[in-house]
């Protein structure tokens, strides 16, 4: 393993650790203007920590403290970290924001009582992200991508497959390629994805074992599945859609498909529910800022070829031109309480069966 691979499985362990230890545990915003002037706080600001993986995270700290005042602390690390430094500090919280992907890790933080609850602030959501809007509206998504994406070199590739099926028939046979669910972040949601749309834990386990019956290759994150596309290696890589589009962008030859379905996976943000009331009013600021008019033209911006590559779930918000219309890609909603839980057993049968 090389040393980038054993950091992204440390990173991934320590991923898979906090959320396993968080469910073992078990306000109004300001609308499209910026909420510079609505701050709930009735004294001077204090600092508001953020802990975010987010690669537009930098600009949107530094714009939200221009326009509110609010000294604010930006935290950036790997999702794994943070989870671990989140349970690690259960007792006494040094956070105030939580911010990364994934909706299931935030349904254990829920489940383990560490989140404010109630608060959504005051826009206008699209339908894709009212469903992944908890019931007790205890985080906040701000953004979606999509997993997994079917990526494919079109002048190798002239005829991609359609369906999930497809993928288990001769014509495809050691031509498939995905990332390893322990490892990368993205691809458990869209395990999971997969077990729920075809019936249950048995039926999705009979088709990853159909896909390594047929040759599938299991690798490390999305750099290496789409540098075995690149190089010939396989035909097909199934990775999350920013970094296929982002591929694309880089080599117009890359393309960038959908099949039905492919599961929806936010981006989000929680509020420690343990913070003192000052330090949850300045949050609830941060999320509205956020979903604002501006916050949504930093996130758009702030990582062109990365992060900023989602589809905004915020009415009337355009993508990047060069992510399609979200209403052409066929995706659902899985839902977090459900399939967070079932994260660290899962995940220990993809690789006793399917990568080993």
């Amino acid at each position: 393993m090389s040393l980038r691979a054993a950091e992204t499985a440390r990173k991934r362990a320590a991923l898979a650790a906090a959320v396993a230890a968080l469910v073992g545990g078990a306000a109004t915003g300001c609308g499209g203007s910026s909420p510079a002037a609505t701050s709930s706080a009735s004294s001077a600001p204090v600092p508001l920590v953020v802990y975010s993986a987010q690669g537009y995270d930098k600009p949107m700290t530094d714009a939200f403290q221009k326009a509110t005042g609010i000294p604010t602390k930006l935290v950036d690390d790997s999702t794994g970290p943070l989870l671990a430094r989140v349970q690690a500090e259960q007792g006494n919280p040094a956070w105030g924001v939580l911010w990364v992907d994934g909706d299931a890790a935030f349904a254990a933080l829920d489940k383990a009582g560490m989140l404010v609850k109630g608060f959504e602030p005051n826009v206008t959501l699209t339908a894709a992200g009212q469903a992944v809007v908890p019931a007790d509206k205890s985080y906040v998504p701000t953004g979606l991508t999509v997993t997994a994406a079917v990526v494919y070199d079109a002048t190798k590739t002239t005829t991609p497959p359609t369906s999930w099926q497809e993928l288990l028939t001769p014509a495809w046979k050691g031509a498939v390629g995905m990332n390893d669910p322990s490892v990368s972040g993205p691809t458990y949601p869209f395990v999971a994805g997969m077990f729920n749309q075809l019936g249950g834990d048995t039926q999705g386990q009979a088709f990853y074992t159909g896909l390594k019956s047929n040759g599938l290759h299991v690798f490390q994150t999305n750099g290496d599945t789409l540098h075995a596309l690149q190089t010939g290696q396989i035909k097909v890589a199934l990775v999350q859609s920013s970094a296929g589009i982002a591929a694309g962008i880089k080599n117009p030859h890359l393309k960038t498909a959908y099949l039905p379905k492919v599961t929806s996976l936010p981006s989000v943000i929680g509020i420690d529910g343990k913070a003192p009331a000052q330090v949850r009013a300045e949050a609830k600021q941060f999320a509205s800022f956020v979903l604002s008019a501006q916050g949504q033209q930093v996130m758009l911006t702030g990582d062109r070829n990365g992060d900023s590559l989602y589809w905004p779930i915020i009415s009337g918000v355009q993508p990047d031109p060069e992510l399609p219309a979200l209403s052409t890609v066929p995706t659902q909603a899985v839902d977090p309480y459900i399939w967070g839980p079932k994260e660290g057993s899962i995940n220990a049968w993809f690789t006793n069966t399917i990568v080993r």
